[in-house]
């Protein structure tokens, strides 16, 4: 990464997120939107966020890409091969409501793990001001899933992955992909409860198996 579009990098993804955290004095459960919002890459004009958009135009969302996890190993697309569906969940340290979803979303995937489906999360705040991923924020991320129980693969940012970040203007911010990294229905704004989420996430399963 050049030093260049690194400090782009940082600094587009700091002002993105400083007023990031939907809501983020609100208790867990609480959304930014009610409804879907736009999808994470649109390239054409977006919709207002009470009406969406389908996937179809962001057919290649996470089709192919690097990046490493929270241990510095890694990781590519083919994290998506052997599940169905993949909820991409992008969270900050700082972000009340994203801590506090996490619980849920850390049950979700145990209890959908023989459902062909797994939760990933993107770490959005671990980035250094030169671009270069901040181990103490790293620590700081490994020290939040441990205490929420989100025990899932979570990516740290990369240039492959700028597209979706800097159009990702809130935390939490989630997506569903299948397994060729394909959006699959909208782009959801704000933390929501479990049952909230089960709700959303059986029919897309649904979807991807016909």
């Amino acid at each position: 990464m050049s030093r260049r579009f690194a400090l782009f990098l940082a600094a587009l993804l700091a002002l993105a997120l400083l007023s990031a955290c939907a809501g983020s004095t609100a208790p867990a459960g609480d959304a930014a939107s009610p409804s879907p919002s736009v999808p994470v890459v649109a390239p054409s004009p977006t919709p207002a966020p009470d009406q969406g958009e389908d996937a179809e135009t962001s057919a290649g969302v996470m089709s192919s890409f690097s990046a490493t996890d929270l241990d510095g190993d890694p990781i590519d697309q083919s994290i998506f091969e052997d599940y169905d569906l993949t909820m991409v969940n992008i969270w900050a340290t700082f972000c009340g409501p994203c801590l506090n979803e996490m619980p849920d979303l850390g049950a979700i995937h145990a209890e959908y793990a023989d459902k062909g489906f797994q939760i990933v999360g993107l770490v959005a705040d671990t980035l250094n001001q030169d671009g270069t991923i901040s181990e103490s924020q790293v620590d700081t991320a490994k020290a939040a899933v441990e205490e929420t129980g989100a025990d899932y693969l979570h990516i740290l940012p990369s240039q492959d992955l700028f597209g979706i970040l800097s159009q990702a203007t809130s935390v939490p911010t989630t997506f569903f992909v299948d397994k060729n990294g394909a959006q699959v229905g909208y782009a959801y704004l704000g933390s929501r409860e479990k049952n909230d989420w089960i709700a959303i996430i059986d029919p897309l399963l649904e979807e991807v198996r016909e």
